[in-house]
């Protein structure tokens, strides 16, 4: 796995179910995968111990680690049972 970028959540957040990561506003959000296909607003990440899923229109990025993008497809990612 690759860390790809480090951004702040620009507000809280709290998922549907457990394959999401929770956070408040301010907190620093780890991506590792940028989903393709029909949840393409979707990112997967981690906020301290804790990963899964979050809309990637509520972080601000502030530094990129990679130039690579790890894109992986929606129907798979999601049977991982995050």
């Amino acid at each position: 796995t690759v860390l790809m970028c480090r951004g702040k959540a620009m507000r809280d957040f709290k998922g549907p179910d457990c394959r999401f990561v929770n956070f408040k506003k301010g907190e620093a959000v780890y991506v590792y995968y940028k989903l393709i296909g029909e949840s393409t607003e979707l990112w997967a990440g981690s906020v301290g111990s804790d990963f899964g899923y979050f809309p990637k229109d509520l972080l601000e990025i502030n530094h990129n680690y990679s130039n690579e993008e790890l894109e992986l497809p929606t129907d798979v990612s999601l049977t991982w049972g995050f």
